[in-house]
């Protein structure tokens, strides 16, 4: 399931209120993870990047140069494992350097590991090579001090080196500037100081910003890191211009013509909770974001986001569907064409047998994917032509308790059998997503779901898939290399997925409207039946 997209990361900031009259402040509002990487092309040059006075400006691209070139060497700790269940680092970089192409084909990111330095083999020109022409050098994981001594010696012109989890003896550059640091220090701790010592309370924010989301540790969020460095130093990103902070634009813009909007939300006890937890939140931890809104949702909060995002546009934000990946839906269900009937059927799935269509096993989306029993409801409407999705799903609040929350998408066939425009209103903010069935075995044991989605006035795009099932649970065998397929059409790899919580989902709120209608071309009835059989 997708939760819909939240207003959280693009509301204004507010000073913690003590009274209604509390002024209001903005600031610098981060787009979420939803960052992609690749390989690359021939030409190449070395670009020092942008050694201007603001890293606020440097952060948001505007020192960029538009038309420069981005060439990228990781170098990884060979066999070293990653938090993501335990896949490698190599497998990690290789798989974020193909997603880079999703931002720009002229991305190029090469990886290699140390144990060709070691070794001296083959690959120890190419390292060579590769890093004349680089303006962006990632370490990951290296620890071995030859290899680290040789690196140093061959990345001395690189204006642009990181370190991820590695020796304390490696250097850290951006914009050419050398970052000193001392043993226990992190590249982001040492900027903080930076931007403590410039009184850059922005520049604080946007650092502070890639550091949590280098510590959530998953795919998107590693990609969002080197991507914020990319719009900083090599060239504007246009996925990140939402970083560039609007200033007094947004708080005219709400006064004018969300005053009372903004009062009621000021005066409600819930709603005044909402936005100082909101503002206590990384901008692009969505899960946070999600967290405050579902602790205090009200309607003040919804008319307030209504007003202020989607009538207005105060934040002057856009986002479009991402294009990329594109993934192509089933083709046959049962030996034969899928119809547009059959994929909706698909969709309904045990709903009729069970009390819902399907449960969610795992997500890809860090954000959207990880809340705890999630039931997705489908169904066609009373008039010929409706088609409805209600997600069920449950939501830590911030006092620890679970609360089931549910929302409801429209549902309109696209051109191709298997793809469906979905559109929702969640907390005053419009979503607009576009949905593939990737497969769903013949015995309906396991169904794989892809999205992509857009919250225009939030400035926010973002991609997932979920894996579902008939009772939560990971198909038998893990669904074998028919899962495995289906998971690399969308370029998704199995460590990328985040189990769905399903140990307490008693008395989920489930139920459709009177006069719903299910199947129109499967039979299910017997289809639980000859599933336990088969279990």
């Amino acid at each position: 399931m997708a939760v819909a997209m939240t207003m959280g990361a693009f509301i204004p900031r507010f000073a913690s209120p003590r009274s209604p009259t509390s002024s209001l402040t903005t600031t610098v509002a981060a787009p979420s993870a939803q960052f992609l990487g690749g390989n690359g092309t021939s030409r190449r040059r070395i670009v020092a990047g942008c050694r201007g006075p603001s890293l606020l400006r440097a952060l948001s691209g505007a020192q960029g140069i538009p038309h420069a070139l981005v060439r990228i060497v990781a170098i990884v700790g060979e066999g070293c494992i990653s938090p993501l269940k335990d896949a490698s680092w190599e497998e990690v970089m290789l798989h974020t350097a193909n997603r880079l192409k999703w931002v720009d084909e002229e991305f190029q990111m090469l990886v290699f590991t140390d144990q060709s330095i070691l070794s001296k083999d083959t690959n120890l020109q190419n390292i060579q090579k590769e890093l004349v022409s680089a303006n962006f050098l990632v370490n990951v994981a290296l620890r071995n001090q030859e290899a680290i001594d040789w690196i140093k010696v061959n990345s001395e012109h690189i204006p642009n080196v990181i370190c991820f989890e590695s020796s304390s003896a490696l250097e850290y550059k951006l914009g050419g500037f050398i970052i000193p640091r001392k043993s226990e220090e992190n590249v982001f701790g040492k900027l903080v100081d930076i931007a403590n010592s410039k009184s850059k309370k922005e520049s604080l924010q946007v650092v502070k910003t890639v550091a949590d989301a280098w510590g959530r540790h998953n795919s998107d969020d590693i990609r969002f890191c080197l991507l914020v460095i990319i719009n900083a130093y090599i060239k504007p990103v246009p996925m990140l211009k939402n970083l560039r902070a609007k200033g007094f634009s947004t708080l005219n813009c709400m006064l004018k013509n969300c005053a009372s909007e903004v009062m009621d939300c000021l005066l409600d006890p819930n709603c005044r909770k909402a936005l100082q937890c909101l503002n206590a939140c990384s901008p692009t931890d969505q899960v946070c974001n999600y967290r405050c809104i579902a602790s205090y949702e009200s309607e003040y909060l919804e008319a307030f986001s209504l007003c202020v995002l989607e009538k207005n546009n105060c934040l002057e934000l856009d986002a479009e569907i991402p294009s990329k990946p594109f993934v192509a839906p089933l083709s046959a269900f049962r030996g034969e064409a899928l119809s547009h009937e059959v994929a909706e059927d698909l969709f309904v799935g045990w709903l009729g047998e069970l009390d819902w269509s399907w449960r969610v096993v795992a997500g890809q989306n860090p954000a959207y994917d990880q809340f705890p029993c999630q039931f997705q409801l489908f169904y066609r409407g009373k008039s010929r032509n409706a088609f409805w999705y209600e997600p069920v799903f449950q939501v830590r609040t911030l006092e620890g308790k679970l609360v089931w929350r549910r929302r409801r998408y429209r549902v309109v066939r696209a051109t191709v059998p298997g793809t469906f425009f979905f559109s929702v209103l969640d907390n005053g903010v419009v979503s607009k997503e576009f949905w593939t069935i990737v497969d769903v075995c013949n015995d309906f044991s396991w169904g794989l779901f892809h999205y992509s989605g857009a919250a225009r006035a939030a400035g926010q795009a973002y991609t997932g898939a979920v894996l579902v099932s008939p009772d939560g649970m990971y198909p038998p065998d893990m669904g074998g290399q028919r899962l495995i397929s289906a998971l690399e059409k969308c370029s998704i790899k199995e460590w990328e997925l985040f189990d769905v919580d399903n140990s307490s989902c008693s008395s989920p709120p489930l139920g459709i409207p009177q006069g719903s209608r299910l199947h129109a071309k499967i039979d299910v009835k017997h289809q639980k039946s000859t599933y336990d059989q088969r279990m």
